[in-house]
């Protein structure tokens, strides 16, 4: 998956809130790693890009689900002064603005970046001279460092899953597939490509050897697309591709799901993240527990049972009694 997503976009009133919102969640994930803030931070700024409204304070914010006292705050100063005191010195800390630099770089996580701004490697440029000190799928990232910072445009992705399916289609017509993230949510581009792949010879229970095999032979079949791979195991790859010259390098993740498991990961890896959340503990309401994986009740001892047979997002829905939302009614 991407690893900066913002959940603004033209035609949100609420814009300039999301992106300071994004900004100050990107700080507390990269640089202070406090997790519970990004959280918070990333569920405001899903908050106010699904509001349809101009907020025009901070109280106004504070009556939507998921914006609190601190953050109100945040808005009523933003409101009045047009900037935030906090931004103003994460943007004056150097290491910081390092840290979250290289931290864009695919590969780069919190923990990697801290450590090469402490060897003294701050920039792209200064990356490039150190590339000794990056793994192989961080040489890949900064490969392509250009490229994977473009937005991806709708119609692009519409052109490669035309060719995915078609190509799995001609490999096995039993293949299905799945493009989630934001494309599914209908986004009108995205940070990279997660596709989610199954077919009827795999379920749960069968050997690890099938799917990798089976991976392989997807992978292998995809050829023309695929320019790197950054790795692959036994049911998730992770690499590069490009349609033809004319195009930008992009970032493809391809998992391959048991069937019995193919609507549940449909259902997580579409997003968004806060719709998920509401997901799951509306589900625990109803005695049931949902992830990724599988939806289970729950019974009286509090102990999930066995996994509740599934055939399409909508039987997960009608199970736990929460009304269906159309993949593009889940941008929250």
């Amino acid at each position: 998956m991407s690893k900066r997503k913002n959940p603004s976009e033209t035609g949100n009133p609420n814009t300039d809130f999301c992106d300071f919102l994004m900004e100050l969640a990107d700080f507390e994930k990269n640089v202070s790693r406090n997790i519970h803030k990004y959280n918070a931070y990333r569920k405001a700024a899903s908050v106010l890009a699904a509001h349809s409204k101009r907020i025009e304070s901070g109280d106004e914010a504070k009556k939507l689900s998921g914006i609190g006292d601190k953050i109100s705050k945040k808005i009523d100063e933003f409101l009045q002064t047009g900037k935030l005191r906090k931004l103003e010195n994460i943007h004056q800390d150097e290491n910081a603005q390092a840290i979250s630099l290289l931290t864009r770089v695919s590969g780069i996580g919190p923990v990697k970046a801290a450590d090469l701004v402490n060897s003294g490697i701050k920039t792209i440029d200064d990356l490039r001279k150190n590339q000794i000190k990056l793994n192989h799928h961080q040489l890949i990232g900064l490969k392509y460092f250009e490229d994977f910072e473009k937005k991806i445009p709708r119609a692009e992705i519409q052109e490669i899953e035309h060719l995915l399916k078609n190509i799995l289609n001609n490999l096995d017509s039993q293949f299905t597939i799945t493009i989630c993230g934001s494309y599914r949510r209908g986004k009108s581009q995205s940070g990279d490509i997660d596709a989610l792949v199954t077919h009827p010879s795999l379920k749960l229970d069968e050997k690890k050897k099938h799917s990798e095999k089976l991976l392989k032979t997807v992978v292998d079949a995809l050829h023309d697309l695929i320019t790197d791979v950054i790795s692959m195991g036994d049911t998730k790859f992770m690499g590069v591709c490009r349609i033809s010259d004319e195009y930008l390098y992009r970032r493809l993740d391809i998992r391959l799901i048991p069937s019995d498991q193919y609507y549940c990961a449909v259902l997580y890896f579409t997003g968004s993240d806060v719709f998920n959340k509401q997901m799951r503990t509306h589900a625990l309401e109803k005695g049931f527990t949902l992830n990724e994986y599988s939806l289970r009740p729950v019974g009286c001892t509090g102990v999930p049972g066995e996994p509740v047979a599934v055939t399409s997002e909508e039987e997960i829905f009608d199970y736990i009694d929460y009304p269906y939302k159309k993949p593009e009614e889940r941008n929250i």
